[in-house]
């Protein structure tokens, strides 16, 4: 019989580990176990079967489940989708490789571009041609379709992605060359730019499309074997996919649209940031989320993560824009950096220090983890400093081997740049706050905003360990890490709404705006999201309704996101776009052009289950010092040595005692190093604060 009221639950997939976290009458339960690559499935399940054992629950009390993997992701990264053929108007079978026409490596005569997903063998023209204005300039020829489909049977095609020149706007060639396929392919997936991505800029949509149709056996594969096991388990509750937009939608959504979750386990981090920064009335957060893989970076305002519209996904130079595969889809805006705690540590051929982007993941994982990891890493790093209790790793689950990891950094860094004891541990985790401080300054630069004002939201099973150095790096005040800090991304699931968001380019001259007609577009557009969302949303559930509008000069290639007011739009709103857009502008690249008018791109519309309010947090005045649990010696860079520091746990602390670092506050999938000069406390809600006393970046 279920349990009134009925748990909750969400697991999230990363390169390294699988976390899952349960959320009932007997409050919270985790798990932190390692990802299994092969079979991402086989690391839900245990970590499953933890906490619902811990909780004293079983399967049949679950009344959701959301779920986030970087299944797509990987497979993109690794090229170990299905094979896919891309058929296309004639004249047009290169876009893939053409691109933009942009070096992103301007001076690099060796710059290795990415190769796209379907090869120049599996390309195909057929004859069509429709202007941007729906006037049918040359029929389809649909037996040239039936001579493709043949040619696409013949060598084995697995997918089929359809990407005509004007489909954004018209259609219908697209929808008849799926019903030749489905006829004449049965079995095989059939995806179509008109739907996967109805906007105009057509290598972006061709890229998606491939994208889309690349993974999709594999994920629909994936999710249906999930849900299988989840049912034979005795799981039959809802089911949700965390999106990388920030909702959740149902399996049957993911499956057809899977490069929706290609950033969906970050997208979880920066709900849950969001939602912390919201508690804490933070107007400027900065969200730090640091795994085993990577860490992500993202700016929040007023509560709210900025999102986009644009992504790369498999970047051949991980922190190069360009390139990389572009995918058109819902995002939230974030920056993502190879400095997880598996990145690689490695001296190259000029004696410079390198941390990441490579990454030992979970199979071999880092040296210390003892299952033939041999290079080393930041969780090697981070243990010879003693920030890590070798015996308390992820709950226990995970001993820690420090003989190991000394001989990784003494062989793969002291060695080679003559560093001895503890200091090729020092270098590697210095230069990986470095990394992380380089790339939260860009970011903030490139949005128009000044980094020290904000306040750092910081989760995941790294980021608590060096959130304060890299604070102090930023000169940023304040640090906020929230509970369960450690698996935060599986708690922003269960924070995120049902959402579905629904994109039309439709190019319109502010000065020739018609309200009229672009009301009847954002109402159709709405209902077909309200659709969507009403499909796995509680019956009754109140719904938020969004609504953006891209904007750019007249001729300019870069657009702004401008919300609408709510309600219909009137003759006067083209002049209040205007102004909203200006202003923006003028935040972003100091300035505004005078005399040029405005043009819009894209229009969206985003219905969403409306989030209960969050609660408000209050930092209780400091009663009483904190008593320690125990010592440990510790690397703090204040110091320049290793000092003797107390451990606190954190479940024994209480708000109001104060800790006063060099500390470290430990639980069970994370631990927190508090620096010399901050002092940390609990909130009302149970948040460690940590302030910086010193101020100023150093």
């Amino acid at each position: 019989m279920r349990v009134d009221p009925p748990v909750r639950l969400a697991a999230d997939i990363g390169g390294t580990f699988t976390d899952v976290v349960l959320d009932g009458p007997n409050g919270r339960h985790t798990a932190k176990v390692l990802t299994t690559p092969r079979t991402p499935e086989t690391g839900v399940f245990e970590a499953l079967a933890l906490v619902l054992d811990r909780s004293g629950a079983v399967p049949g009390d679950a009344g959701v489940f959301v779920h986030g993997t970087t299944l797509a992701t990987n497979a993109l990264i690794e090229r170990k989708g299905a094979r896919t053929a891309f058929l296309t108007t004639r004249g047009f079978r290169d876009i893939l490789e053409m691109g933009l026409e942009k070096r992103f490596e301007q001076y690099d005569i060796f710059m290795d571009k990415p190769e796209p997903l379907v090869p120049r063998t599996l390309r195909h023209e057929v004859a069509e041609r429709v202007s941007a204005r729906g006037r049918v300039l040359l029929p389809l020829d649909l037996g040239e379709v039936r001579t493709i489909a043949a040619s696409c049977r013949a060598v084995g095609v697995e997918a089929v992605a359809v990407g005509l020149l004007h489909a954004w706007a018209h259609p219908a060639h697209e929808q008849a060359i799926r019903e030749v396929l489905a006829a004449e392919l049965p079995g095989v997936t059939v995806c179509l730019s008109s739907e996967v991505c109805p906007e105009m800029r057509e290598f972006e949509r061709f890229s998606t499309t491939c994208a889309n149709a690349y993974v999709r056996p594999l994920i629909s594969g994936y999710l249906h074997r999930l849900q299988e096991g989840l049912v034979e388990r005795g799981m039959t509750c809802p089911f949700y996919l965390m999106m990388s937009g920030g909702g959740v939608t149902t399996v049957e959504s993911a499956a057809r649209f899977p490069i929706r979750l290609v950033e969906s386990g970050p997208a979880g981090g920066a709900i849950l940031a969001a939602h912390v920064a919201r508690e804490c009335g933070l107007a400027e957060a900065l969200s730090l989320d640091m795994g085993g893989t990577t860490a992500k970076i993202c700016l929040i305002e007023n509560g709210t993560p900025e999102r986009s519209r644009t992504f790369e996904v498999a970047r051949r130079y991980r922190d190069l824009k360009g390139s990389g595969l572009p995918v058109r889809i819902p995002v939230i805006e974030m920056v993502e950096i190879g400095a997880g705690g598996g990145s690689i540590a490695r001296v190259d051929d000029m004696n410079r220090l390198l941390v990441g982007p490579a990454s030992a993941g979970s199979e071999p994982g880092p040296a210390c983890y003892g299952r033939g990891g041999a290079q080393a890493t930041v969780t090697d790093a981070n243990l010879v400093l003693g920030k890590l209790d070798p015996d308390r790793f992820a709950g226990g689950r995970i001993g820690l081997d420090s003989a190991r990891a000394e001989e990784a950094l003494a062989r793969d860094v002291g060695g080679r740049l003559g560093l001895d004891g503890h200091w090729p541990a020092v270098g590697v985790v210095e230069m990986v706050d470095e990394n992380m401080a380089n790339a939260s300054r860009v970011h903030a630069i490139e949005r128009g905003r000044v980094i020290g004002r904000h306040t750092m939201v910081a989760f995941g099973g790294g980021a608590p360990l060096h959130a304060g150095r890299l604070a102090q790096k930023l000169g940023i005040e304040r640090v906020v890490i929230p509970r369960g800090a450690g698996v935060g991304s599986a708690i922003g699931f269960l924070l995120a709404p049902i959402a579905f968001e629904v994109v039309r380019s439709r190019p319109v001259d502010f000065r020739e705006f018609d309200a009229e007609a672009i009301n009847a577009m954002l109402d159709e557009m709405r209902a077909e999201a309200t659709e969507a969302v009403r499909a796995g949303a509680p019956s009754g559930a109140d719904l938020a309704l969004s609504r953006i509008v891209e904007l750019r000069y007249a001729g300019q290639g870069h657009d702004l996101r401008i919300a609408l007011d709510d309600g219909p739009l009137t003759q006067d709103h083209g002049r209040r776009l205007k102004a909203r857009f200006e202003d923006r502008y003028r935040a972003v690249y100091g300035l505004t052009i005078d005399g040029l008018d405005i043009q819009s791109v894209s229009w969206s519309v985003t219905v969403a289950t409306r989030a209960p309010p969050a609660g408000r947090a209050k930092v209780p005045e400091v009663r009483s010092p904190a008593r320690a649990a125990s010592m440990r010696d510790i690397y703090d860079g204040a110091f320049g040595a290793v000092v003797s520091c107390p451990v606190y746990p954190r479940f024994e602390l209480a708000p109001g005692e104060e800790v006063t670092g060099p500390a470290i506050i430990a639980e069970d999938e994370t631990s927190t190093f508090v620096p010399a000069d901050f002092s940390a406390v609990l909130n009302s809600l149970g948040y460690i604060v940590m302030d910086n006393r010193a101020g100023g970046a150093r």
